[in-house]
């Protein structure tokens, strides 16, 4: 049976990998926690809360579910007491990229990041289509990285991964710095930042006196279409005047040369700004 210690088990994230982890019995599941609001939220799920020191030492597998700010100090003073051989699992590219999570020659590293639903998955119904974040019941994907070690520490992370973040589409394998590429820089910096313009637009709509459920009905609808075009999931295209009015607001819109957001060295500025207090 083995051992897993979930670092920060009653947080946000921790909250979903708890749920899923109170359903595999086959393994021994260790849950840390000090935030007080953690603790509760894990006390509400009756799950009982072990000592570090106690634990951490004889874990075969370590998940760090913690803050991005928080990771490095909390690896400092976990990683030195862990047994030979043992696995850290992080949830995100960002820290170990920025290269704050302490090392150890004799340990694996893998990285593991949930896909989230996606746009177009198929969900037989609207309770299931609404779990957006995914780990309920609508099926995602995720990628998952060997940052060091051996392929039995990936093959052990990419089981765990799977179970914690179930149900599962499908499982890409991929580098720690292709993540960061996916994440922070394609769907924080860019995807995200643009989504928020689009709410500020909206929010404009609204202030000049459209109708709410008009206007959030209209914007819907026509993101759909448009990522649906895009991305080649419809064989179709826009109109001549849509090609026409988008060639006409991207100067407006986007400076020169916004695609650096890709390169290497500004995505480890992206990544420092997300590790930094």
């Amino acid at each position: 049976m083995k051992q897993i210690v979930l670092m920060g088990a009653g947080g946000k994230m921790g909250c979903r990998l708890t749920d899923n982890f109170l359903k595999h019995p086959e393994y021994d599941i260790k849950y840390l926690e000090i935030a007080e609001q953690g603790i509760q939220n894990l006390k509400e799920r009756g799950v009982t809360l072990s000592e570090g020191d106690a634990v951490i030492p004889t874990a075969d597998v370590v998940i760090l579910s913690v803050p991005d700010v928080a990771i490095g100090a909390i690896s400092e003073n976990t990683i030195p007491k862990m047994k030979s051989g043992a696995l850290v699992l992080t949830l995100d590219p960002a820290a170990p990229l920025d290269g704050v999570i302490m090392h150890r020659d004799d340990l694996g590293y893998v990285i593991a990041h949930p896909c989230h639903p996606g746009i177009f998955n198929w969900e037989p119904t609207e309770e299931d289509f609404r779990d957006f974040y995914g780990g309920i019941s609508a099926k995602q994907s995720i990628v998952v990285a060997l940052m060091h070690g051996t392929e039995d520490h990936y093959e052990l992370g990419k089981t765990i991964s799977e179970q914690m973040y179930a149900p599962i589409d499908k499982t890409h394998r991929i580098t720690l710095e292709q993540m960061a590429v996916l994440e922070p820089a394609m769907v924080e910096t860019l995807a995200q930042t643009a989504m928020e313009i689009v709410k500020e637009g909206y929010d404009k709509v609204l202030e000049l006196g459209v109708p709410e459920a008009a206007a959030r009905d209209f914007v819907m609808g026509h993101l759909r279409i448009q990522i649906a075009v895009l991305f080649k999931e419809v064989n179709g295209s826009f109109s001549d005047a849509a090609y026409k009015i988008s060639k006409r607001a991207r100067p407006i819109l986007f400076k020169e040369n916004w695609q650096r957001i890709f390169e290497m060295d500004d995505i480890r500025e992206q990544v420092k700004d997300i590790t930094t207090k």
